[in-house]
């Protein structure tokens, strides 16, 4: 099968850039033929909240691939649909997460609809934005969506959203595979010296918050919480991840219940080398999230043999196992997450859980090849409705 493939790579950062390389990299192992497409930059710097959008890793994730879309450059935007043109194949994949990308992947599937015979599969990581959702949001979100032949997505939700967005669209979903490589990839590290450097007791179980800090992530229902667990048992709590906001609200969160000793703050983005060193500090991975589809966190979490605690929304409770790979809790729900924390520590849960973990990392349906079988599978469809 021929492919083209378009979205960010290394030297951009991010859960999404990551799978991007990791995606094509398994398309290319299976045999298919596959271009990728990346940007010659993602967003004008005034837009972006981060420090920047590039990946600072010694050791990056990378694939071969053609640096050629500018979002708010339409001379690259006809560019690239000449090149899919002439490359011919018989999936376009395209990427979709925010609504940004709206006025240039409307155009680009415009141009292909109506000059090729291309068939246009759209990979949702958001149908909807994680901060949106509102009337603008679904028009823009329908106005490109709506060009797709197909769609794949990563949970039950976005399947919902995007059938009430569009009745009759053909959707797949396949779960976000394990990133078991990026463990693999990361350099053999102390956990104990990076413990020292940053000045963590010794003697205190290891809370993880890792990830770009929004605040669709909860991480304030976190802290509520850490005060109802150090009454039981004390914990040390690591925030790792650049935060897209001032870090002083949170900061005045932990002063006001009073736990500001007992959590560290590392803001800033963790390049692929220091990765394995962090969760090794931790026993558990902690997402409070209050809103997602999906969460590449969890599958990083994984990657790494660690068990995840996190909340009931979107489709988190879809790939973790209540009890098994990690624990479920309410949404915006400081005293069940403080309870979840403890049964944890309190039933001896992280040598079963870490064992669980490890054995799902390797189940075929957390894999690479599931999510290229479900690509094939979509080609296969495609192909046998124009047959008809």
């Amino acid at each position: 099968m021929r492919i083209c493939v378009v979205g960010p790579t290394y030297p951009y950062r991010g859960g999404i850039a990551h799978y991007t390389a990791l995606l094509v990299r398994h398309l290319r192992e299976a045999g298919h033929w596959t271009q990728l497409y990346s940007f010659t930059r993602q967003y004008p710097r005034w837009l972006f909240p981060g420090k920047t959008d590039k990946d600072t890793s010694t050791v990056p994730l990378k694939v071969d691939c053609e640096y050629v879309l500018d979002p708010v450059n339409p001379i690259t935007w006809w560019r690239l649909y000449r090149k899919v043109r002439a490359d011919a194949p018989d999936l376009l994949l395209l990427q979709w997460w925010v609504p940004y990308w709206t006025p240039c992947l409307t155009m680009i599937s415009r141009w292909i609809k109506r000059n090729t015979n291309i068939r246009i599969v759209f990979i949702c990581h958001n149908v909807m934005p994680h901060d949106g959702g509102g009337m603008l949001d679904r028009r823009l979100v329908t106005t490109v969506l709506h060009r797709g032949d197909a769609f794949i997505v990563h949970s039950e939700q976005d399947r919902h959203h995007l059938h009430a967005l569009l009745p009759h669209a053909a959707v797949m979903k396949a779960q976000i595979p394990t990133y078991v490589e990026l463990a693999e990839q990361s350099l053999p590290a102390s956990a104990s010296d990076l413990r020292r450097r940053l000045g963590l007791p010794e003697d205190r179980p290891t809370l993880l918050f890792f990830g770009f800090v929004r605040p669709y992530k909860g991480l304030e229902y976190l802290l509520q919480a850490l005060p109802l667990i150090n009454e039981r048992l004390k914990v040390h709590l690591l925030v790792v991840g650049e935060f897209w906001s001032s870090p002083e609200f949170y900061q005045r969160y932990a002063r006001e219940f009073g736990v500001e000793q007992a959590i560290t703050f590392v803001n800033r983005y963790v390049p692929n080398e220091e990765l394995k060193q962090y969760f090794d500090l931790a026993d558990v991975v902690v997402l409070p999230y209050i809103s997602a589809t999906q969460s590449a966190v969890v599958q990083l979490a994984f990657g790494f043999g660690k068990p995840v605690i996190t909340t009931r929304v979107g489709g988190l409770h879809e790939v973790i196992q209540d009890g098994v790979t990690g624990l479920i809790v309410p949404p915006q729900d400081e005293v069940a997450l403080a309870n979840a924390v403890i049964r944890f520590y309190r039933d001896g849960l992280a040598a079963s859980m870490t064992m669980h973990v490890r054995q799902n990392c390797r189940d075929e349906g957390a894999s690479w090849q599931a999510l290229v079988h479900t690509i094939e599978e979509t080609q296969r469809r495609l192909a046998t409705q124009r047959a008809t």
